[in-house]
Parts: structure tokens; C-alpha cells; sequence
């Protein structure tokens, strides 16, 4: 975009991160008969399905890609098209926009800070400070492949689908009688994207190949069976693009022909055809953009055409599937899964579909897996997809909050080599870096970057003093390489990028000043990331999430330097340094304070609480071991609110998993995924897109499921009601353990470890506080185990070997713990019969003296009931949508305590036994006013008292007694019916207050 236009959009937008949007428009409507395709069930339901092609909506689009190449897929019928990416075609070129203007004024704008002028700080800023350029280059697209086969009147039993579990992208149809196939995939064996066209009859393939970009390019016809693109990046901010690139297309055919002149490829009366798409760039690094990249691109595709689609095709699954396979979540699965993916996002409020949590996970790992490897570029602010010169935020990289976010997943979801090219990017920013340390603030050694960069490692501050104005990126960056060494364990990494974490910190030795009220060492300028603190005014000193980074970065600095047992002296400068950060404070409404002084900010629901960054990524806030804080943080976020950009919801599932809060996570994810939030093919929504939040979300999802960060392994520790059994595998713990969790009710019932390393490992689960078995699975040997805390215990281990760990003597939760759809009513009268809760839900406590006192025993029929222990306002009645409930056991009857509102719902239930059998039963209940109803066993009858004047009625409200007769063997969980998704005025709802087995 322009200049003006771009400055526009940051005064909207703001930089990095974006502000408040409007969601884009689009809807999806549920079909009554819908079902998953067969290949979607072969992938286990981890795949995105749709039974319409995308159109020329490239959010409908599904991304593919290798870490290098990417594309973007539609499925047209008549017209394919593949958007296509290299991740090394920025605009511009090699350049160095330090401003050597910015060491002479910051004595000035330090005493503007300190005297409060803030905003005449920021302006002095802007004249002096900013890079040269005055913005960083965008991120930008190659162009599209663009196939051409006809009309597509006619065509039927459509489905288009990415198989998360193969990386493959794959479209179905029938036309004229004919089944057509494609199949599209990146692979990075072969670094190409292949693409295979078949059909059931012989010599029903034809179309046209062209190029097409919006870049300044050629095409070619190098040989009779390929079409090239050769074409060179944008200019930008007034920088000559110099990245040049070369596209090439090749056709191989069975049966009919293939030809290619003027740049057009034609296949005609084809059985079957592969193209494979070759990309070669001639970026080398941030320095150097003289690269072969026609011989690149030549070289790549003439391999690839030395093997067949099928050797090709075997070596990317395998190549793949050694990443994604790593980790398994199943959570369940409901007849919600059976719709098309649009759906379930547009529907996913409304309806209980444990497996679209799944999905979403699995869904941002693949994108990792597929924008970023060993040698690539780090995932931008789209991952590789980007269709556009000038893509929102220039899709480059935006570090106070974007960047690290992107890998939060990788360790812990157990794709560490999808982390390397972020340690690459750190190691030539600590270059770049060290000059602007040196122009714009006079530092005699160290290296800083800002809060943006991109291909050419700018580290100058961009975009304006309000946003860019942040000197701890760089800093932040640095604390990854010791995360990511505290889950790996490896020295020779650590030794390896030590110098750059080193020269993060000596920047800041060399930099930080006193702050002359309160005495401590601060940053200055700088600000808590895009947001104003008084009017206009952003620029401060010392704000608390750069002292929260300075403290990691600090302690990763002298521990590091005490494991490879080099410079003791610094080691002390910067433990000394630490020493003297200001400390977190809480303010004076019970909060985590943002910056030194208690001030109010200026947007109460900004989407950055970059303030909590000490919660999350970080552990200086923990439930245990800073309490005071751990609340202030709690308030903190109460006082932000739930609501927010697609990332920065993202970002409080993390904040949610580790407050330990697993409803208030999965609240979040509900939040994320609406048609506001996620596109119709699942990529985060700022809006615009941005990949983070996709990042962001499976970060959260494994945070609640297993976390380290506090020197134990914390296994479920925010799981959700909404998720009451479930099975994960290959989740990754600091320490290098890799951890496998099987739940049930709520309750963990096995937890598989297997460490990377001999020594002592800390658990901490609800399961511990019974009797505890540990055993290595291998010879069924004990372990050597100590209890630590009623929940904690630490186990000897040893290297390679797999522990198994079981409890006894821990009751299950109770049937109100596990729901995963709930009624609430809050209702603090709990007089006899006072069961109306607003019209549509009824009031569990206030059944008390009715006989049915909360957490007490109700028998009936042979069948005991624990009648829910709730007081008013909590979860007292599952709605029957559904789910899945974990009741088990062995007996004759599983008996239901129900009732209906606003009529008599009816629907049928599924008993799953131990044995994998299944048995379905009708569910059906008489509504609660009025009865007893002679169309059920009423089980608990109490006179009507309305709300909000307790009139008393002459009639009754019933909740009423339904058995089903089971077979003689265990039972595993129960599916209940899908009737409605919640309790509404005039809508009919089953609402179950008791399951048990008996009889």
C-alpha cells in the first residue's frame, strides 16, 4: 500500500498486532443429512471438509505447504487455481535503515520521559529515531498457477478436503458421468508441489496451464511440457526489489498429450496427469540476493521428475508424518463432526463438538509443520500465504506479541526442529542489531531490535514512535533459545547461540538508566506494546513486561554462561543488573500495574495485557509460588475482559490454562471460534488474517493438558468439563519428558512418561493424592518415588525408559463436573418448589426439601443417584446435546433423573461398552409443569412457585425417573441425545440432573 494509506492503517490498526476490525462477513448453514466423507473418517476426523469449491474467496482456499513453498488451493471445478509462495520473495533488497541521528537526542528524550512530556518525547522520536526507511518490506506473493478445464455445469458430489494426517489437499467431483480427482501436496524431500488428475474414464483430462502475477515478471515456454514464470519483487518504502524469482510447471501425462508454447501449457484427452511446480529464489541471505535461482528452480524440478507420483508422493508422507504423528488428541467425537468444517466454526457456540478442539489443534501444528523447517524462513505474520504486494502489517514479523507466539507450540507440542529458523533469524539479528545499538543509542556492545522485523533483519523502530517505540524484541527473542534448550537439553545448541542471547543482555548493561523517583533500573524510551497511557501518549520508561523479559533474559544469560562455565564476570554484572529491575507491583484496583506508576489505561479492553507476559510465556507468576500475584493477575484480566482480536483471544486461552481456570480456557476457545475469528477455512482472523491466533490456539490447548513451566509436570491442569474423557499422546514437558494422558471423567487414569534424561522428575496431578503406582513399562518395575505435596510426588528415572503412573482411591468427579453442556441457573431462592430459573432452565438446589438435598443420595427404582452438589448459579443440569458422558460400570439398568421444558423432548442415547460394542435406547421425558404426567415415572414432585413473587401454584413440577436395560457387561460412556444445544425460551430441552448404573 502506499505510504499514507499504510501510516492510516497503523493510526486504525495499529502496528504489529492490529486493533479493532471489522469481522468479516460469512455464514454457513447446518445440513440435516450431512456426513463425513469417508476420507475424512479414514483421517480420524482430522481433516477440513467442504462440499463447495472456494470460489474466489482465498480464505476458503486450503493452504498447503513445505516450510519454503506454499500455496493456497481452491477446488474450482472449472477453473483450479494455486496461489502460490516462496518464503525468501520480500520486497526490496539488502539494506541497513539504522539512524545515526537517534545516540544524539536520547539524552533529550529521556528527560522528556522522566519530566512526563511524553508525547513531546514520542515527537522528538519521530524526528530523530526512526529507521531509514521509516517502515520495514512486506512479505509477498509469487503469483498463481492457474488451470483451466471448462465448464462446470453440471458437476455433482462434490468434496474438497486437507488431510491434516498426510498433508494432502484433495478435490472430488463428477462431471459428465466421470469421477475426477485432483490431489495437490508440498513436499519437502523434493522441495515441490505436486499435483496428480485423475479420472475413472480413460481420456477425460484436458485443460490449459498459464502463470499469472501481480509481480513485475515473464513467462516463458521452456520446453514442449512446462511453463515458466521469471519475475523480480516489489519496490517498497523506496527500496529497489531485488529478489528475483523463477516459477517452472511440468506436465507429465498417461494417455493423451501434453504441449507448451507462448507460456500456455496444454493437456488434452489425458487418464491421468501430475504437474509439479518447482520455485527458485535468488535471496541467499539478508545480505546477499545474488543466488542461482534459475538453476534452483531447474534443478528441484529435474529431480522431482526422476520419480514417479507415487515415490514422490511416499516420500512427503513419511517425511511428514515423522512430525505430525508425533502427537495424538482425541477429546471425542459428537454428530457435530459430520457437518462440513464452515459449519462447525459458524455453529460451534450452539452445538457440543468436543472434536473441533482436536481439529484446531492438530490444524495449527500442521500449519507449523508446513511454514516452517530446518533452513527456511521463521513463519511470518501468515505463515508462507500471502496473495497480495502489500498483505495487512506487510505479513512480516511482528515481535511484541506475533513472532514468539507463532512457536509457542513447537516444544511443547513436540516439533522442535520446526523452531530452528527462528534461532537462524536471532543469530543474524544479533548482527544487524548491534549496529543499531550503536547509532541510535550510543551502546558500546550489544545488539537491539525493535518490535518489528523482516527478511532484511531491519532493527530500526518503524512505523511510529507510539508503536515502535520498544527496545526489548530482540531481548524477548533471546529467551526462546534458553526455552528452547530447557526442553531439549542439548549444550552444543546452547553453546551456539549463547552469543546472542549475550549480546541481548549486554545491550541493555549498557543501556538501561535510573529512574530518578524510584531508583531503579529502566528502559528508556520505551512503551507497553501499542498501548497509551495517558492521551496520544504510549512512550514511558520502564514498563513492567520489558522488566518481566529483562528478568528472563537475565537469568537465561547467567545460567547459560554457568552450564558452558564462560564469563563469570558478566554472569555477576547481569545477576547484579536483575537485582535492581523494578519489581511487579499491583495497583491500586487489586491489578497487575503496567508500568511503574498506578496509571489507568486508556482502552480498559485493549487486546495486548502485555503486562502478563510475566504469567504467560513466562513463570514469575505462579498459583504456588506468588499467590499476591497470582490473583493481581487474575483481576487483571477481569479487568481487561474476554474479548479481543483473534490472537490476543488466543493469548488468554494461555493466560486462562495457566490461572488453572479449564472452563475459562475453553471459553476462550468458544470465543476464537466464530465466523469473527476464524475464516471459513479455519486460519485466525485479526481480522484480517493472521496466523498467531491459529499458533496461539494450540499452545493454549496443550496448556491445559500438560504444563512445565514451574519445574514439575502438571498434567491436566485446566481441563475443561467440556472435554470429560479424552486421550493425548507426545506432549513435551521442560526437562525432556514426553508425556501421554488418558482421562475419564474428568479424571486422569494414566499418565505414560518417558524421559530424554536420567535424574528426578516432578509430578503433580489430582490422581497423586490417592495410593500411587509407578512402574517402568518395559519389566513392570517400580519406580522409586517421594511425596512431596498431597498432589506432588518426584520420581527417580532413567533415560529412554517409559513410566507408567496410576492411582487408587480417588472418588470420580461428580455428573455436574463432567457435563460438557450444562444448564446454570442462578437462583438465590431456594424455597420449596421453586424451580423456575428464567423460563427456560430449572433450579437443582432449590429441590432440597423436595428430597433431593444437594449431594445426597436419591434412590429409585433400584437405581442410587447423587443428586447434584451445586449451590445456586453453578452448573446443576446436563442439557442434552450430544455429548459424551463417562458413566461406567457393570449393573442391569442405567437409570436417568429428567425432565423436559417447554415440551417433551424425546431422542435417542447410545450406551458405548468397555468392549467397543454399542446400544441405542429412546430418551424421553414429560415436561416438568403440571405434572405428574402418566407419560413417565416421577421421580420427584414438588408444588410450583413462580419467580420473581413466589406465587403459589395449584400444580407441580416434576423431575421424572427413565431406565434403560443394559446387557451384563461394562459400561464405558454414555452419548445422550442430540436434542438441543442449550436452555432458550421455547425451545424444547432435555435437562438430566442425575446418571447412574444399578439395578
Amino acid at each position: 500500500m502506499s505510504d499514507l494509506t499504510r501510516r492510516q492503517a497503523l493510526k486504525v490498526g495499529a502496528a504489529g498486532a492490529g486493533g479493532a476490525l471489522l469481522p468479516l462477513p460469512w455464514t454457513a448453514v447446518a445440513r440435516a443429512d450431512s456426513v463425513a466423507p469417508p476420507q475424512v473418517l479414514a483421517a480420524g476426523d482430522l481433516a477440513l471438509w467442504y462440499d463447495e469449491a472456494a470460489g474466489t474467496d482465498w480464505l476458503r482456499a486450503l493452504p498447503i505447504g513445505n516450510g519454503r513453498l506454499g500455496a493456497m488451493v481452491f477446488g474450482n471445478v472449472d477453473t483450479e487455481r494455486l496461489q502460490l509462495n516462496e518464503d525468501t520473495v520480500w520486497a526490496g533488497g539488502p539494506h541497513d535503515p539504522s539512524n545515526p541521528r537517534g545516540a544524539g537526542a536520547l539524552a533529550e528524550i529521556r528527560r522528556l520521559v522522566n519530566a512526563n512530556q511524553w508525547t513531546q518525547a514520542q515527537d522528538l522520536i519521530n524526528q530523530t529515531m526512526m529507521g531509514n526507511p521509516g517502515g520495514q518490506l512486506a512479505y509477498q506473493t509469487v503469483g498463481n498457477l492457474r488451470l483451466a478445464f471448462g465448464s462446470a455445469s453440471g458437476a455433482s458430489q462434490y468434496n474438497r478436503t486437507l488431510d491434516l494426517t498426510t498433508a494432502t489437499a484433495t478435490t472430488t467431483y463428477v462431471l459428465n458421468g466421470v469421477r475426477h480427482q485432483r490431489e495437490v501436496f508440498a513436499s519437502a524431500p523434493d522441495q515441490v508441489i505436486a499435483i496428480r488428475l485423475t479420472a475413472d474414464r480413460s481420456g477425460s483430462i484436458s485443460f490449459t496451464a498459464t502463470f499469472d502475477s501481480p509481480q513485475r515478471t515473464t513467462v516463458s515456454s521452456p520446453d514442449g511440457t512446462t511453463i515458466g514464470l521469471d519475475g523480480v519483487s516489489g519496490n517498497m518504502e523506496g527500496v529497489t526489489g531485488a529478489v528475483r524469482f523463477l516459477a517452472l510447471a511440468n506436465a507429465t501425462v498417461s494417455g493423451g498429450s501434453v504441449s507448451s508454447s507462448g507460456g500456455t501449457l496444454r493437456v488434452t484427452n489425458a487418464t491421468s496427469v501430475t504437474l509439479l511446480i518447482s520455485i527458485g529464489s535468488s535471496y541467499v541471505n539478508y545480505r546477499n540476493v545474488g543466488g542461482d535461482y534459475q538453476g534452483i528452480a531447474r534443478q528441484r524440478l529435474s529431480a522431482a521428475r526422476a520419480s514417479s507420483y507415487d515415490q514422490l508422493r511416499s516420500r512427503h508422507v513419511a517425511d511428514y508424518q515423522a512430525l505430525f504423528g508425533r502427537v495424538s488428541l482425541d477429546l471425542g467425537r459428537t454428530s457435530a463432526a459430520d457437518q462440513t468444517t464452515d459449519v462447525r466454526i459458524a455453529q460451534h457456540n450452539s452445538v457440543n463438538d468436543p472434536q473441533f478442539s482436536a481439529l484446531l489443534f492438530q490444524f495449527g501444528r500442521y500449519l507449523l509443520i508446513s511454514s516452517s523447517r530446518p533452513g527456511t524462513q521463521p513463519a511470518n505474520l501468515q505463515g508462507i500465504w500471502n496473495d497480495s504486494l502489500a498483505p495487512s502489517w506487510d505479513s512480516k514479523y511482528t515481535i511484541n506479541a506475533n513472532l514468539p507466539m507463532n512457536y509457542w507450540p513447537a516444544n511443547t507440542t513436540n516439533l522442535a526442529e520446526c523452531h530452528n529458523p527462528v534461532f537462524d533469524l536471532v543469530r543474524d539479528l544479533a548482527v544487524t542489531g548491534t549496529r543499531t545499538a550503536q547509532v541510535q543509542y550510543g551502546a558500546a556492545s550489544g545488539w537491539v531490535t525493535h518490535h518489528n522485523t523482516d527478511a532484511w533483519r531491519a532493527t530500526a523502530v518503524v512505523d511510529g514512535a507510539f508503536w515502535g517505540m520498544w527496545q526489548t524484541g530482540g531481548a524477548w527473542l533471546s529467551t526462546l533459545i534458553w526455552d528452547h534448550y530447557l526442553f531439549n537439553g542439548d549444550i552444543e545448541f546452547l553453546r551456539t547461540n549463547y552469543p546472542a542471547m549475550k549480546g541481548a543482555a549486554q545491550f541493555f548493561l549498557n543501556t538501561l538508566v535510573t529512574e530518578p523517583t524510584l531508583g531503579y533500573l529502566v528502559t528508556n524510551p520505551s512503551n507497553s506494546p501499542e498501548l497509551s497511557h495517558h492521551a496520544n501518549a504510549s512512550v514511558c520508561a520502564g514498563p513492567t513486561m520489558d522488566n518481566q523479559i529483562l528478568r528472563d533474559l537475565f537469568d537465561a544469560c547467567a545460567r547459560a554462561s554457568e552450564i558452558l562455565d564462560v564469563d563469570s564476570t558478566f554472569r555477576a554484572q547481569v545477576r547484579a543488573t536483575r537485582d535492581r529491575l523494578p519489581p511487579m507491583k499491583i495497583g491500586s484496583r487489586g491489578n497487575i500495574m503496567e508500568w511503574l506508576y498506578d496509571w489507568v489505561e486508556t482502552e480498559p479492553n485493549h487486546r495486548h495485557i502485555s503486562h502478563l507476559y510475566g504469567l504467560a510465556p513466562s513463570n514469575q507468576i505462579t498459583k504456588r509460588g506468588t499467590p499476591q500475584l497470582f490473583e493481581a493477575a487474575r483481576r487483571t484480566l477481569a479487568l481487561r475482559g474476554d474479548d479481543g482480536t483473534g490472537w490476543s483471544l488466543a493469548w488468554k486461552i494461555n493466560f486462562w490454562a495457566r490461572m488453572e481456570e479449564g472452563k475459562r480456557a475453553h471459553d476462550l476457545i468458544r470465543y476464537l471460534a466464530t465466523t469473527a475469528r476464524l475464516a471459513p477455512n479455519m486460519f485466525d482472523l485479526h481480522p484480517p488474517f493472521q496466523i498467531d491466533g491459529n499458533f496461539g490456539a494450540t499452545a493454549g490447548i496443550a496448556e491445559m493438558l500438560l504444563q512445565s513451566h514451574a519445574g514439575e509436570l502438571h498434567i491436566l491442569p485446566a481441563l475443561p468439563p467440556a472435554w470429560p474423557s479424552g486421550r493425548v499422546t507426545g506432549l513435551r514437558g521442560r526437562g525432556g519428558h514426553t508425556v501421554g494422558i488418558t482421562w475419564a471423567s474428568g479424571q486422569a487414569t494414566e499418565v505414560l512418561i518417558r524421559p530424554d534424561r536420567a535424574g528426578t522428575v516432578r509430578l503433580r496431578s489430582r490422581i497423586l493424592t490417592g495410593t500411587v503406582t509407578v512402574v517402568d513399562t518395559a519389566d513392570g518395575t517400580a519406580a522409586r518415588t517421594t511425596r512431596i505435596e498431597s498432589d506432588l510426588i518426584e520420581v527417580t528415572v532413567q533415560a529412554g525408559r517409559t513410566y507408567r503412573v496410576t492411582s487408587t482411591g480417588v472418588a470420580l468427579p461428580t455428573l455436574e463436573q463432567s457435563f460438557s453442556n450444562v444448564g446454570i441457573t442462578s437462583d438465590s431462592n431456594t424455597n420449596v418448589g421453586n424451580f423456575d430459573g428464567g423460563g427456560a432452565s430449572l433450579s437443582a438446589q432449590a429441590l432440597a426439601a423436595a428430597g433431593a438435598s444437594p449431594g445426597g443420595t436419591v434412590s429409585r427404582n433400584g437405581v442410587n443417584f447423587r443428586w447434584p452438589n451445586v449451590s445456586s448459579g453453578a452448573a446443576d443440569n446436563a442439557i442434552a446435546s450430544g455429548q459424551s458422558i463417562s458413566v461406567t460400570g457393570t449393573g442391569r439398568t442405567l437409570g436417568f433423573l429428567l425432565t423436559g421444558t417447554y415440551g417433551a423432548p424425546s431422542g435417542t442415547g447410545t450406551v458405548v461398552y468397555a468392549d467397543g460394542t454399542r446400544q441405542t435406547f429412546t430418551l424421553s421425558t414429560p415436561d416438568w409443569y403440571g405434572g405428574p404426567s402418566s407419560a413417565g415415572t416421577a421421580a420427584i414432585v414438588s408444588a410450583y412457585q413462580n419467580r420473581p413473587n413466589n406465587q403459589r401454584q395449584n400444580t407441580a413440577a416434576c423431575v421424572y425417573y427413565v431406565g434403560v436395560a443394559l446387557q451384563s457387561k461394562a459400561v464405558a460412556s454414555v452419548v445422550l441425545p442430540n436434542i438441543s444445544a442449550r436452555p432458550a425460551t421455547n425451545v424444547s430441552t432435555m435437562h438430566i440432573f442425575a446418571i447412574a448404573i444399578g439395578g
